[in-house]
């Protein structure tokens, strides 16, 4: 198993250099390279001599509870890998690496149509996926399972009816509220010293820069090769704070998951994530309920009004706070406020349970998006690039990965208000800058069990209850009507 995991951490790295550093001409080539060891570690993990240990082992009297899960789950992702023909594993990771310069090409060009060919090719292979893998009921369920075992069509119907009818009146709320003043966010600020301060909140939460480092891409994200070495990457825009803040404490969230996974499980499934959902609560509890709540600041903002003097110093705290927590519909859904931000999800699930079921085309799928953002959101999108092409995950073949984003911000709520009951001073620790008690409870809780628990499994032994929509509904009732 470690092996194997040797050889796709090998294409993890291929992966993060062609996001960071890979010269243009270099696409080809490496896609190639990418192909070649993908199709290498399908081999190795469906290999006949692999499935008969897994046999062997499962349910062997010997083995500790650990090592039980371990083999179960081996074995169960074995058996479906066994089900995928090794030229769709070639012709998918063909499609990934074509897919992803198409789209940064059509980004640049701010045409949907530059990118359309190859994403009805990534959709054509994904509905192949969906019979390869089997489902019941509705052909996206196989692809929601992918990210978040257990997931389906009926249960995020139901989450997405309740986000419309609770958020939205919540929203009207909001909406009657005095705007918040936001222009001193847009302000010039200096790349090099934006560049410092995602370090600096990076090294304070907790992220060790020893096992780790950050670099620029296009689409920020988190990669991990090992707990030892997990990378974040971000995006600077001078005339937008916002942008850099959130992003690194986002990504510094997902960073801290990986490097608390146990090394001794490497390369196997307790040494991974428990899911997307709960890969996404960490982000999340770190960049809302911990990044954008009046205690993260009241120690930070000092030390920002030092950094950026000429824009900030006459910016009160109470100001600022209520700057950062604006909510107001828009178009681009990392930049999203809290409450809005579950609709941008929404319009996506739609979007890809639509194309999955074949009731939605690619061809004019730029019109489908800003239908919906018409909708559900009120706003007018005004070209391509901050619309239908806004988002990496179509050209990653990233299919049912959206939801988990909602769910991770549910599941966030419900941690963080059992982490604020259970950690002694809680409040008072995150007001004087100390996250240590914060991750120490994260560290104790959530990272060390990796797969061994499935999402509700994990929600339940920590919370006492299944995830419930209820605590997020509360604490965004808390933090943006009373307080």
């Amino acid at each position: 198993m470690q092996k194997i995991a040797d050889v796709r951490n090998a294409i993890a790295v291929l992966g993060w250099d062609q996001e960071t550093y890979l010269p243009e001409k270099g696409a080809g080539f490496r896609g190639q390279q990418i192909t070649t060891l993908s199709t290498i570690a399908h081999e190795l993990f469906t290999a006949p001599e692999l499935g008969s240990l897994l046999h062997e082992l499962h349910h062997h009297p010997e083995l500790d509870a650990v090592q039980q899960k371990n083999i179960a789950l081996s074995l169960e992702d074995y058996d479906k890998n066994k089900k995928y023909p090794a030229s769709l594993v070639a012709e998918i990771s063909e499609a990934t690496n074509q897919a992803y310069h198409a789209w940064i090409k059509a980004r640049k060009a701010n045409d949907y149509q530059v990118f359309e060919p190859a994403l009805a090719r990534m959709v054509e292979l994904k509905r192949k996926e969906t019979t390869v893998l089997g489902y019941e009921d509705h052909p996206y369920n196989a692809l929601l399972n992918e990210y978040e075992k257990g997931a389906n069509v009926d249960m995020l119907d139901t989450i997405f009816t309740e986000v419309k009818t609770a958020l939205s009146p919540l929203l009207d709320d909001i909406a009657k509220q005095t705007p918040a003043r936001r222009d001193f966010l847009h302000l010039h600020f200096d790349r090099d010293k934006q560049w410092q301060l995602g370090i600096d909140l990076l090294r304070q939460m907790g992220y060790d820069m020893s096992a780790g480092r950050q670099d620029i891409s296009e689409h920020p994200f988190t990669t991990s090769f090992n707990p030892l070495d997990v990378r974040v990457t971000t995006r600077i825009d001078e005339n937008d704070f916002s942008n850099m803040t959130w992003s690194c404490i986002h990504e510094g969230g997902h960073a801290l998951y990986e490097q608390g996974l146990p090394t001794e499980q490497y390369g196997l499934p307790c040494g991974e994530a428990a899911s997307l959902g709960i890969h996404e609560s960490q982000s999340r509890l770190w960049e809302n309920n911990v990044g954008r709540s009046l205690n993260f600041w009241k120690f930070q903002y000092p030390r920002i009004q030092a950094l950026f003097p000429e824009q900030l110093g006459n910016v009160s705290l109470q100001e600022f706070y209520k700057a950062i927590n604006h909510v107001q519909p828009s178009l681009i859904r990392t930049e999203a406020d809290e409450i809005t931000y579950h609709f941008h999800i929404m319009i996506r699930y739609e979007i890809e349970k639509g194309l999955i079921d074949g009731s939605i085309s690619t061809k004019d799928l730029n019109k489908t998006w800003n239908d919906y953002y018409r909708q559900y959101l009120h706003v007018e999108v005004p070209n391509d690039t901050q619309g239908v092409l806004q988002d990496i995950h179509w050209s990653h073949g990233s299919f049912g990965y959206f939801p988990t984003y909602s769910l991770g911000s549910f599941y966030a709520a419900q941690f963080f208000t059992t982490a604020q009951k259970q950690v002694p001073d809680l409040d008072v620790s995150i007001a004087s800058g100390n996250y240590q008690p914060l991750l120490e409870w994260l560290r104790n809780n959530i990272h060390p069990f990796g797969r061994f628990y499935t999402s509700n499994e994990l929600c339940q032994k920590i919370t006492g209850n299944p995830l419930q929509f209820s605590y997020f509904l509360d604490y965004a009732a808390g933090k943006f009507l009373r307080g």
